[in-house]
């Protein structure tokens, strides 16, 4: 009898083992994760594949693997290295970095791949853009915009391949704008753009009216109007409240300069930005302040650096840290919706809260919710 029992015993710790054994195989998350590993981007690439372990660290799951393949920023690559992961039975893979190494994904069936793109337009149904696109920009200062009852804003967009990402921004985020203008990235032909949208010969044209009008009077103060007078640029006011530009680095200095030239100033008009990702150089502009613009969480990239940092001896790029949320949100979606039907995995209607900011999830799209900022008198001020 006891011989029994202790068999009957032993075989039940045998299969509760085994049992445990099949199921921590069959729950185990399994992430692919395509990034530069050779060539001229490779750095980038070992950035990315830090960050993951500094997630992996955090998250502290024996469930969670990331599996890492070179895609040497080139599209061919990437499709051998996508086609490998597919054959280990992985399929959710973050990446790849670069839009042109999209171009061929579309052959490998049953991946999805979270890409750290911010373009949305001509890709394929399998890849999902994860970067801080142009609709959750505007979605960001359409709130600033509703807060200051701000009534008339014109956009600028610069000559460049993301024109039409914008325009389908605009369009999707519902963003009241009286009007839209293409300028051209050529600084001569950019200030002469500048000049007809503010109405500036014309503006110019009233001063020197008046100042000749002035001349020619017998009034009492005369010689003191005429002081004033000179002292402008412009007489009559432009048809805006605020300009939003969807330029960045030098481009957004260019066209806030010319704005200046034309006697619109930042201290009495809005002028917004798209993300800067906190651009120092534009700390040192005090001229072109205050400028607005969205941008993820500054006070978490600050601690996400300062980790970095500590462990590896080097600042992260930016994309580091949305790599470090997206494995945290693949984590949380895959724990919720369950690991096998991926093609529900982004479909359902829902937030995590990562380091960037809020990410919103739904059907198969990812947008985030952003914070702003303003940089007057040097200084990077919060203002939600």
């Amino acid at each position: 009898m006891i011989k029994f029992l202790k068999f009957l015993l032993i075989t039940l710790i045998s299969l509760v083992h085994l049992t445990s054994l099949a199921y921590s195989e069959i729950e185990k998350i399994k992430i692919g994760l395509l990034v530069p590993m050779t060539g001229k981007d490779k750095n980038l690439g070992q950035q990315l594949i830090k960050a993951s372990r500094i997630a992996l660290n955090d998250i502290n799951s024996e469930n969670l693997e990331i599996y890492p393949k070179d895609t040497g920023s080139d599209p061919n690559k990437t499709l051998q290295s996508a086609m490998e992961l597919k054959e280990m039975g992985i399929n959710v893979v973050l990446g790849p970095v670069f839009f042109k190494s999209l171009t061929h994904l579309n052959k490998v069936e049953d991946v999805i791949f979270v890409s750290f793109t911010n373009k949305t337009e001509n890709i394929s149904g399998n890849i999902i853009s994860s970067g801080i696109n142009a609709t959750s920009q505007l979605n960001t200062i359409k709130k600033f915009i509703k807060l200051n009852e701000i009534k008339k804003t014109i956009f600028l967009t610069p000559k460049v391949d993301y024109e039409t990402e914008v325009k389908k921004a605009i369009k999707k985020s519902k963003l009241k704008i009286s009007k839209q203008y293409i300028y051209d990235t050529e600084p001569t032909k950019l200030t002469a753009q500048i000049e007809k949208i503010t109405n500036y010969k014309i503006r110019k044209q009233n001063l020197l009216d008046e100042i000749k009008r002035v001349e020619n009077s017998e009034l009492l103060d005369k010689e003191k109007q005429l002081e004033k007078l000179k002292k402008r640029y412009t007489i009559g006011n432009v048809n805006f409240d605020s300009v939003i530009i969807s330029d960045f680095d030098e481009g957004l200095k260019s066209v806030v300069t010319s704005l200046l030239y034309t006697d619109v100033s930042p201290k009495n008009k809005y002028i917004i930005s798209f993300n800067q990702w906190f651009d120092k150089s534009i700390l040192n502009e005090k001229n072109i302040q205050p400028i607005y613009y969205p941008s993820i969480n500054k006070e978490n990239l600050n601690k996400f650096e300062n980790k970095f940092e500590k462990e590896f001896g080097e600042l992260p790029s930016y994309l580091a840290l949305l790599n470090y949320d997206l494995v945290g949100l693949i984590y949380y979606l895959t724990m919720k919706n369950g690991p096998h039907d991926i093609n529900k995995l982004f479909k359902k209607e829902t937030s995590f809260k990562g380091k960037i900011g809020i990410f919103d999830v739904e059907n198969n799209e990812i947008n985030h919710r952003l914070n702003f900022y303003k940089i007057e008198n040097g200084e990077i001020k919060k203002i939600f």
